[in-house]
């Protein structure tokens, strides 16, 4: 069986680097993302795309520093007109507000490249199944599958 592709967000780069917050729920979040990297990425062929580098350099130079050395294990995707006419095609569906048009992007990196998962801590425009629902009706509209968005807590193997 092939190795499934797995496109990361930059807020799954984020929750792996950044120092434990004090807010529990985000610490568990960074705790399952710990895990997923540490036992579960492995499995994986892990994508990323000049998008990610962009976010993920921004701010603090140190925290972006950590970042960008874990972009580094993965393979980039090239942002491509194909990339583009995706991502517009998915903006005029009126999905989501015209303030996530980056959001829609990396779905369209991980749609046009063909990936088979999507990892994303961005519950409000990625990883959202009402999102994905409506998205991969208009995938298939442009004779493409969308990946599957979701979280790293949603892209455990099962335990056998």
């Amino acid at each position: 069986m092939a190795t499934s592709k797995v496109y990361i967000e930059t807020s799954v780069f984020s929750y792996l680097t950044s120092r434990v917050s004090k807010d529990k729920v985000v610490a568990a979040h960074q705790l399952v993302t710990a895990q997923w990297w540490k036992n579960e990425s492995r499995h994986y062929e892990l994508r990323a795309s000049e998008i990610v580098l962009r976010e993920a350099a921004k701010g603090d130079p140190h925290a972006a520093r950590k970042r960008l050395l874990k972009i580094n294990e993965c393979t980039l995707l090239p942002l491509t007109d194909e990339v583009l006419y995706i991502a517009e095609y998915f903006m005029a569906g009126n999905i989501v507000p015209k303030k996530a048009a980056e959001d829609i992007l990396h779905i369209a990196v991980g749609t046009a490249h063909g990936v088979d998962f999507l990892l994303s801590w961005n519950c409000a425009h990625i990883a959202n199944a009402e999102i994905q629902r409506r998205l991969s009706v208009l995938a298939r509209d442009l004779k493409y599958e969308l990946p599957t968005l979701c979280t790293p807590l949603e892209l455990f193997r099962s335990r056998r």
